[in-house]
């Protein structure tokens, strides 16, 4: 326990717990959702048989991008990727302009 100004005895502060749990909710609900959407593209893929077939992906390290893909829609793919990984960029530089604007 932390004393006050004062010398009283103080209580442990609890008033981020709640914040805190609500956070980790969130986050347990995203990789669920994630999960569910994956699952069903899989399983849409595979009951889909008619027309070509193709894949592709995207995987951001950061603001950059690693693209993969093979069919015809990966030109898609690599401008859409492109895209938002300049809109990342953007979005990056904003905050940190306004964390720089806060701090000073």
């Amino acid at each position: 326990m932390s004393e006050n100004v004062d010398g009283v005895p103080q209580k442990p502060s609890e008033e981020g717990v709640e914040d805190h749990s609500r956070f980790f909710h969130l986050l347990i609900f995203g990789f669920v959702l994630i999960f569910v959407g994956v699952i069903i593209v899989v399983l849409a893929a595979l009951f889909s048989g008619n027309g070509p077939s193709g894949f592709g992906g995207v995987i951001f390290i950061g603001p950059f991008p690693i693209v993969f893909g093979a069919g015809p829609d990966a030109a898609w793919l690599i401008t859409i990727s492109l895209v938002l990984a300049v809109l990342t960029l953007a979005v990056f530089w904003v905050m940190s302009r306004r964390v720089k604007k806060q701090l000073d």
